[in-house]
């Protein structure tokens, strides 16, 4: 008997009012993901990608559909059940890198474990972690100190510390150059592949839709291939 998804939306839809105006960013959204997929969103800006993403993350309310993640009913939940999602069952990486300029890359990673309450120890996955992004030797330095690529590794790092069910990557590769941008992209693939990790990324480019499983299109707030 095969598992249930990770991620079952059914239905899903937005609406965002402003004044006397309804604008839809969603319309009956349905999708499942897998435990362990890959999945690439792809779609023109205003076709509803990061406001997906935005629900599925905990960080907004859907204005009616269903979404179950992990077991976990997201239109049931309160405020600080969503608060709780965002700690333990998902990773955010964005297209800007988010680090703090005056930490090391040691502790802005350990800003996340320290939000769920945890020390950042020597726990051995996670030493497997720096290692198969090629920044343990970097953890001693600033963001300053640091290349784009080595900045979004030190994201992407912080972004499963506290080993999230799934990690939403919204245009990881946007702020670098095709170098580094492939190097980001095959770490995310190892990331799944070495370590099961559930991706959902959003991008607008087929070159690195391909590094996933799958890809799901998206326009005016609904998925169409």
């Amino acid at each position: 008997m095969s598992s249930p998804p990770l991620i079952e939306i059914r239905d899903l839809c937005k609406v965002y009012r402003f004044g006397e105006v309804d604008v839809h960013a969603l319309r009956g959204v349905t999708l499942d993901v897998g435990r362990g997929e890959f999945l690439s969103i792809m779609g023109p800006s205003g076709s509803g990608k990061s406001t997906l993403f935005h629900i599925l993350g905990g960080l907004m309310p859907a204005t009616s559909g269903n979404v179950v993640i992990d077991g976990r009913d997201l239109m049931k939940m309160s405020d600080a059940d969503r608060t709780s999602l965002r700690k333990t069952t998902v990773g955010f990486v964005f297209q800007k890198y988010n680090l703090l300029p005056t930490l090391s890359a040691r502790d802005n990673i350990a800003i996340a474990r320290h939000i769920a309450g945890q020390p950042l120890n020597s726990d051995p996955w996670f030493a497997g972690v720096l290692e198969l992004l090629g920044i343990r030797e970097r953890m001693g330095h600033k963001p300053r100190a640091l290349s784009g690529g080595e900045q979004q590794r030190v994201a992407i790092a912080r972004s499963i510390v506290n080993r999230p069910a799934m990690l939403l990557a919204d245009e990881p590769t946007g702020n670098l150059d095709t170098e580094n941008s492939n190097i980001v992209l095959s770490l995310l693939r190892d990331l799944n592949e070495r370590l099961g990790q559930t991706i959902l990324m959003i991008t607008h480019n087929p070159e690195a839709a391909a590094y996933g499983h799958r890809t799901v299109c998206m326009r005016d707030g609904k998925i169409v291939g």
